[in-house]
């Protein structure tokens, strides 16, 4: 890695410095020696249908290694995991079912409220308009009641 260099000073005079240069010593290859193998395989020639004669070695099918047995898993252990994940994608689901019951409850306090109004407006209309079928009957009969009598009480 480099390392960084300091400041230079203007006002001196700035010294050249010895580098030393290190120049790697190129290593020799190492000699190839020809390998004969072991056994020389056998040639074998296969005759193809249309007529050509294909020519290769003949080679020995490897054998697969054994597979270890696995070591067996008791039940208890297969029902608790597979009861983990379960209980997991359940409580999404629970999650997702309270959600959806909160804003149902949500919605129905809104259509309550809403009835309670329009309802409440109806009343309120009703006894305070003036197209009524009981029209002005308190005031007539105070008004009888006052010319019948001259007089009205407090």
């Amino acid at each position: 890695m480099n390392q960084p260099t300091p400041p230079r000073d203007p006002t001196t005079t700035h010294q050249p410095t010895a580098v030393e240069v290190h120049q790697p010593t190129p290593l020799a290859p190492a000699p190839l020696a020809p390998v004969q193998p072991d056994n020389v395989p056998a040639v074998a020639s296969v005759v193809l249908p249309d007529g050509r004669v294909v020519t290769g070695y003949a080679i020995v099918p490897t054998q697969p290694e054994p597979v270890a047995p696995k070591p067996a898993v008791s039940r208890a252990a297969v029902n608790i995991a597979l009861g983990g994940i379960g209980f997991a994608a359940v409580c999404g689901g629970l999650l997702l079912l309270t959600t959806f019951l909160a804003a149902l409850a949500a919605l129905i306090h809104q259509l309550v409220v809403l009835a309670a109004v329009i309802f409440g407006g109806w009343v309120a209309v009703q006894v305070f308009s003036a197209g009524g079928r009981h029209q002005g009957t308190t005031t007539v009969h105070i008004r009888k009641a006052v010319i019948k009598r001259n007089h009205f009480h407090n």
